[in-house]
């Protein structure tokens, strides 16, 4: 369980707009991100909102990685997004990796503002030897 968690929420996002609306080139961008970073993505479900009276719909993007996972969510009407990148340290240390991977979704939507988060969650536990 012992793993690094890290948010971000993107305001004021810069990207051409078809990175806040269009489910297969999130995807692939997700994907790629991750391929780049050096994880192992093992499944991806992407799923694109119906527009509302608010304006178009978003998106949801999520990679399962082998290490954890990736969740993409887009407000297009807001010009906003939240990021969420999960690694497990048990086997080896990735979180280098995860920061890569984050660092490269936000140059990706190019925010004027960006409220970053890190969580070390749960801790490594030594066996005791009676």
């Amino acid at each position: 369980m012992h793993g690094l968690h890290l948010t971000a929420d993107l305001h004021g996002c810069r990207c051409a707009p078809h990175w806040l609306l269009d489910a297969d080139a999130l995807g692939r961008a997700c994907t790629e991100a991750v391929q780049a970073s050096g994880l192992q993505a093992v499944a991806q479900l992407v799923h694109a909102f119906p527009s509302t009276e608010h304006g178009p719909g978003g998106v949801t993007a999520t990679v399962l990685l082998a290490e954890s996972h990736l969740c993409v969510h887009t407000w297009p009407e807001q010009r906003a997004v939240t990021l969420d990148v999960y690694v497990c340290n048990f086997g080896a240390d990735h979180s280098g990796k995860a920061h890569a991977l984050m660092n490269a979704l936000l140059a990706l939507f190019d925010p004027v503002a960006a409220e970053r988060h890190a969580l070390l969650r749960g801790a490594v536990v030594q066996e005791r030897t009676p």
